[in-house]
């Protein structure tokens, strides 16, 4: 029949087309590459040599899906990727046939079990803390688990909207991150805490100089529930965020203050912020203007560093509403590879180390603690409840609860996700009312969890619970 003829014909007509189109682009590799001289493996394997950075590059994708452990690899393993997932999806966190968590291994957090547990079938019941309590405006809340800083510009506006949907419906506070307080955070409504970083985005004048004028406006939103002055994170203490040009909207401009299409760069620590002294001064002066709670944000270098701050406090008889202690290990973005490999203190060195210092001078009372630095899963918020602070606070865990993949891109505006990302066609593939959910089901499910462990210990509810209730294997905590 010539139908079929004409079909065979036709589909053969492609065939060979298709080969000689490819035949001549591997001709023309071929000759690209003999012809450079920049790099050594292309012009001495031209066109096999491409192999080798194809390879690399998949290497990261393959170690994750098929050859790595599911929990061994770094910085998030596969399961802890899979349970923010599943409480995301409210699927529960069960596991069956016994644990693969190696409960032998240095630095394993433990709960020390009672013999009588907590007859309470509210596990999300907990005891309220009071923020700012000498402040015209307090924060009463029984919020324990928290989102941190998420900055809009190094995050999209859907991501943004989304996670302050989600906190609101889970009962949680936002944390702006340094980016300052956008139209998102605004329409999500989530209770939010407006954190004024080294570049003063958002409440900065023409200098960037902090603007006592736009603080005060700031601070009439009720939304906006406490201030944080961020010293340093943990991600890159001693550095400033970038965020380059082709990030820098026109709402991101407008809101932190900035010229649309320049770089955003923040300095490397505040330039009104040289010692304690003015340290406390800045905190006396933000809790004048605003009338609410203002808090500290660093990660700890060394516990004899924190001796000069507190005694400078009481010298000064001021003091921060609270102080959130960010571990070495925390970060959401991008940051050099030297900073985040090899500075600070992490957590479970420097919270015993804060702690012990507060007490020592007699600030537990009138210092709160939070915490932040890759903390996701219910034992080690368990473990940072126990140790002495009243709240944590999680970015990546509900960045994964939008569909964060640990892809890795966060720098370069290619997020898979729609994340970490500008390009409209990527941020449109993240729909804020259906993450939104997901992020409010990962927060109130991960609080299931971290109670369960408390009524484990005896403990009336999860800030009941105390350094006796908990140790690490090999350590003397």
């Amino acid at each position: 029949m010539q139908w079929i003829t004409d079909i065979l014909l036709f589909m053969a007509a492609l065939f060979i087309t298709t080969i000689g189109a490819g035949a001549a682009f591997l001709v023309l590799v071929y000759l690209r590459d003999r012809l450079q001289n920049r790099n050594a493996i292309h012009r001495n394997y031209p066109v096999l040599g491409h192999m080798r950075y194809i390879l690399k590059e998949l290497g990261v994708f393959l170690r994750s899906y098929f050859f790595a452990a599911d929990r061994e690899e770094l910085p998030f393993n596969r399961f802890q990727r899979d349970y923010v997932n599943n409480m995301a999806d409210d699927k529960g966190g069960v596991i069956a046939f016994g644990s693969d968590y190696d409960l032998r291994a240095d630095g394993a957090v433990r709960f020390a079990n009672s013999f009588y547990p907590t007859l309470s079938e509210d596990v999300l019941h907990v005891r309220h803390v009071t923020f700012g309590a000498d402040t015209a405006h307090p924060y009463t809340t029984d919020s324990y688990f928290n989102i941190s800083g998420t900055s809009y510009g190094a995050m999209s506006g859907n991501a943004i909207l989304a996670l302050s949907r989600g906190a609101k419906l889970a009962g949680a506070w936002h944390n702006t991150g340094e980016g300052g307080f956008s139209p998102f955070h605004a329409e999500g409504g989530a209770d939010t805490v407006f954190q004024i970083g080294t570049a003063n985005y958002g409440v900065r004048d023409k200098d960037g100089n902090l603007d006592g004028d736009k603080l005060r406006a700031l601070a009439e939103n009720p939304q906006i529930v406490m201030f944080e002055i961020k010293l340093s994170q943990g991600a890159k203490p001693g550095k400033g965020g970038i965020l380059p040009a082709a990030k820098v909207t026109k709402t991101i401009a407008e809101t932190r203050g900035i010229e649309e299409g320049q770089d955003s760069v923040s300095p490397n620590r505040r330039k009104d912020v040289g010692n304690a002294d003015e340290l406390a001064a800045l905190v006396a002066r933000v809790k004048k203007i605003t009338n609410k709670p203002v808090g500290i944000k660093f990660v700890l270098g060394r516990p004899q560093d924190l001796d000069d701050m507190l005694e400078t406090f009481q010298a000064h008889k001021t003091y921060p509403s609270f102080i959130t202690l960010d571990g070495a290990d925390g970060g959401t973005g991008a940051a050099p590879a030297a900073l985040m490999d090899h500075v600070g203190m992490t957590l479970d060195e420097s919270l015993p180390a804060l702690m012990s210092k507060l007490s020592y001078y007699g600030l537990s009372d009138e210092i709160l603690v939070c915490v932040s630095g890759k903390l996701v899963t219910p034992a080690l918020i368990a473990w940072a409840l126990a140790e002495g602070a009243v709240a944590v606070n999680s970015a990546r865990g509900p960045m994964f609860a939008l569909g964060c993949i640990q892809a890795l891109q966060c720098d370069k505006n290619t997020c898979p996700t729609g994340i970490t990302t500008h390009d409209k066609k990527l941020v449109r593939g993240l729909n804020p009312e259906i993450k939104s959910v997901r992020v409010a089901n990962y927060l109130t499910n991960t609080k299931k969890q971290v109670g369960y462990i408390a009524h484990a210990t005896g403990a009336a509810c999860a800030r009941s619970m105390d350094r006796e209730r908990v140790f690490r294997i090999g350590s003397d905590l």
